[in-house]
């Protein structure tokens, strides 16, 4: 947006404000972006969760699909990944997680290398609390009692095959139901392969009939831009000043120990209230901006048919089938692009810690209060600041394209992850072309929350 555009008919006292809000947002999302770096990747995590359950699902697999899911050495495969993930925790200079060196040991075992694996188990023996009881009930076979076993599975939060091989090693075969075990990791293998397969496949048959029919000039016409009647001023004191300064810094700081405070005081599990604080900070965070935007809508004259923000919810079936097809088509761009940064540039790291907390999670009620957050809250959120205001303003000053990318790239930039910011600029990319092309937010809040939701229901089904 030009500056004399933006500061036309703006007070002082708010182009000011805005100024200062964004060399603000500017400092603290640069730092974000390379505070990020420091932080662990959850594509190793994924990458070890997918190797277990094929491990796991191995013995139960028939000809094609053990070609297609379990081909070469998947054992030997799992033990490198072990071995990388703990040279890197190393190089970190962080303390590897206890089921990840149990599991160590016991792929060792799996492998024959007995010695190597019980000098593990011996010094995870001497580490004290659950583990050490854990190691030592798998060094002695039958001193523990399956009930015994479980707590101890829990206390460290094993993954599935730490849970299985733990129980044979400690109880033996014929008490761990080997073949059910089988059975479940073939399920979830096939869940997070075969789903997301066959989207990829037909998402890439919706783009290229898309680019067919804009060839021979037959594709549907995009709607009129239809948005709030804000200048570049008012959207930049909304995004800097309310989604930034005071949603991303001021909310955690003043919220932030009250919250914890609060659930400090109630008689719940430690998994349930780290999902009642993600969800009580992010419903906080959410009502800054949202007070400001409102505020800014209430000063403006009648607004047109749809409101201000065009979110048109009905007819329902209609923006249904907009994001399911938006969703599609915008699976294999992303795809595609994660696939091309990790041949070029590897795994930068600096996942969003909410998948770290979901795929390691295996409570019900923190789930949902995961859930709850990334499948309705951040949809309904992030869509109205990044394409129910900056996208049809950007577009009124900078033309179409231009704002598809400025509120692409802020969408993507506002996640805090350099790791995360190309394929999260695609997915921008998409929302913001489905905002252009249906003219209604409510087809782009679907489609969030349909990549939110494949997303989260990936995590649950590895993790599990």
């Amino acid at each position: 947006m030009s500056a004399k555009n933006s500061a036309a008919g703006s007070p002082g006292w708010k182009l000011g404000l805005a100024l200062v809000s964004l060399a603000l947002s500017l400092l603290l999302w640069l730092n974000g972006l390379l505070d990020s770096l420091n932080r662990p990747s959850v594509g190793n995590a994924l990458n070890l969760r997918q190797l277990e359950l094929t491990v796991l699902a191995e013995p139960n697999l028939k000809p094609p699909l053990r070609q297609w899911l379990a081909a070469g050495d998947p054992l030997s495969a799992l033990d490198k990944a072990l071995n990388e993930q703990i040279n890197q925790d190393a190089e970190a200079g962080r303390a590897s997680s206890a089921d990840l060196l149990l599991e160590q040991a016991l792929v060792q075992a799996r492998q024959g290398q007995h010695e190597l694996s019980s000098r593990h188990l011996d010094a995870l023996g001497s580490s004290g609390g659950a583990l050490q009881q854990l190691a030592s009930g798998i060094t002695s076979p039958g001193s523990l009692s399956a009930a015994e076993l479980s707590n101890l599975l829990k206390a460290i939060n094993g993954s599935s095959l730490v849970r299985q091989w733990s129980c044979e090693a400690a109880l033996g075969d014929n008490r761990c139901d080997r073949t059910g075990s089988a059975q479940r990791a073939t399920t979830q293998l096939l869940a997070v392969t075969l789903v997301p397969g066959l989207g990829l496949l037909l998402g890439l048959a919706l783009l290229l009939r898309e680019l067919w029919l804009r060839w021979r000039g037959r594709s549907t016409p995009p709607a009129p831009w239809l948005g709030p009647a804000l200048s570049g001023v008012d959207v930049v004191l909304l995004v800097a000043g309310g989604f930034v300064v005071v949603g991303e810094l001021l909310t955690p700081l003043v919220v932030g120990p009250l919250l914890s405070t609060l659930l400090q005081g109630l008689n719940l599990n430690a998994a349930l209230k780290q999902g009642l604080s993600v969800v009580g900070l992010y419903g906080a965070l959410m009502t800054g901006p949202l007070l400001i935007l409102r505020w800014m809508l209430g000063s403006l004259p009648a607004p047109p048919e749809g409101g201000w923000l065009q979110f048109r919810w009905w007819p329902a079936g209609l923006n249904l089938r907009m994001a399911g097809k938006g969703f599609l088509m915008v699976l294999p761009l992303v795809s595609f692009t994660g696939w091309l940064q990790g041949k070029l540039l590897g795994d930068p790291g600096g996942s969003n810690p909410l998948l770290e907390l979901v795929l390691n999670s295996h409570n019900i009620p923190a789930l949902a209060c995961f859930g709850l957050t990334a499948i309705v809250l951040a949809p309904l959120f992030e869509e109205t600041i990044f394409r129910g205001v900056l996208l049809p303003v950007a577009a009124k000053h900078l033309g179409s394209l231009w704002g598809i990318v400025l509120s692409a790239a802020v969408f993507a930039v506002a996640h805090l992850s350099l790791g995360e910011f190309p394929p999260l600029l695609v997915l921008g990319l998409g929302l913001g072309w489905l905002r252009w092309r249906s003219g209604r937010l409510a087809s782009c809040v679907w489609m969030h929350a349909l990549w939110n939701s494949l997303t989260f229901m990936n995590l649950v089904v590895l993790g599990w």
